[in-house]
């Protein structure tokens, strides 16, 4: 059953290098063998094409209090083949990053609770967007400039919203999110759908599923696990 997932996380100074190891299974990630695609793009020509450099130097040179990174973590409908999940993903990071430096990862996990494929996507996203400027990496990420653009850093499209402005543009993005994976899914004929609302917006009475985690789940019993995905399964059919 299709069920919609999004969330946004931001990064802070000197935890870029180490997350984009994570998402890409690098050095003592690598362990992990769920790693199902891997992309990147719009890194500044100083990078050399090497999304390891880019995070490693924005760790470095940005701001104290900057976001070095933005995250955008979302769910792959179990529907879909991984090469469905695969286009898929290429046409969220196309709609999510438009001049963005970017990188992004599919991981396909098995859940710790059913035993299902639960593959999702993790977009990591510089909010310094491209403007035509070559700069080095020092003056990159400082400040921008607005009267001398050349002088500072690139502009962080992030910059100068409000709450308000901020919150609009979250509901907006996880509206798109949704089009686009429901958009999938009856290109490859499932009559799944998901939906972005929250579920009070959707009419259903019931609070929304608590991420319980693979520590929980691990100290699950098998009586309890059985229990609970019974409960969920119960609950996701008395909604629709």
């Amino acid at each position: 059953m299709a069920t919609f997932h999004f969330e946004i996380k931001s990064g802070r100074k000197g935890t870029a290098g180490d997350h984009a190891n994570y998402i890409a299974r690098k050095g003592f990630h690598g362990k992990r063998e769920d790693l199902m695609y891997a992309e990147h793009g719009n890194l500044p020509a100083w990078a050399a094409g090497d999304p390891s450099t880019f995070w490693r130097a924005a760790d470095k040179y940005e701001r104290k209090n900057g976001a070095v990174y933005r995250e955008a973590i979302i769910a792959l409908p179990s529907e879909l083949t991984d090469e469905e999940n695969v286009k898929l993903t290429r046409a969220l990071v196309r709609q999510l990053t438009q001049g963005k430096p970017h990188q992004a990862a599919v991981h396909g996990p098995t859940s710790s609770l059913e035993g299902a494929a639960n593959p999702h996507v993790h977009l990591m996203m510089c909010d310094r967007v491209d403007d035509g400027v070559d700069r080095p990496p020092e003056r990159f990420f400082s400040r921008y400039n607005r009267s001398s653009p050349a002088e500072g850093g690139r502009r962080k499209v992030s910059g100068g919203r409000n709450r308000m402005e901020l919150r609009n543009e979250v509901i907006a993005t996880r509206k798109l999110v949704a089009e686009t994976i429901n958009h999938h899914l009856e290109l490859n004929g499932h009559s799944a759908r998901v939906d972005h609302r929250t579920l009070r917006e959707q009419g259903v009475d019931r609070r929304p599923e608590r991420h319980l985690g693979p520590a929980r789940i691990g100290s699950m019993s098998t009586e309890e696990k059985t229990q609970y995905i019974k409960l969920r399964s119960q609950l996701r059919c008395s909604a629709r």
